[in-house]
């Protein structure tokens, strides 16, 4: 056998993988997806600021939850958890006005 046939046989496609590399993987892959998900995120909820003050109020936000959303959550953390809780107790809090006028 010659050396060049003797290093394509030697492929790591060929080589067999370990559970325990298996399962490393998939952790690694899920962390990286994680972290991707959450810049994303990040930055969809920096667009959101952009968003003049009525279209804000159409998903039941102001400028100030937004704000408030992008100050408490570090570089890592997700900012939409925030603003969809602030949306939701605005609607919350919108309609039980509207129910007792």
């Amino acid at each position: 056998m010659s050396t060049t046939e003797y290093g394509m046989k030697n492929t790591a496609a060929e080589m067999p993988v370990s559970a325990g590399n298996r399962r490393f993987t998939r952790t690694l892959t899920r962390g990286v997806k994680s972290v991707w998900r959450t810049l994303s995120n990040r930055i969809k909820a920096n667009a959101v600021y952009e968003l003049d003050d009525y279209q804000l109020d159409d998903i039941g936000l102001t400028r100030r939850d937004v704000t408030a959303a992008l100050d408490r959550s570090g570089l890592l953390d997700d900012p939409s958890l925030l603003l969809s809780r602030a949306a939701r107790e605005r609607a919350r809090t919108r309609f039980a006005r509207l129910k007792r006028g």
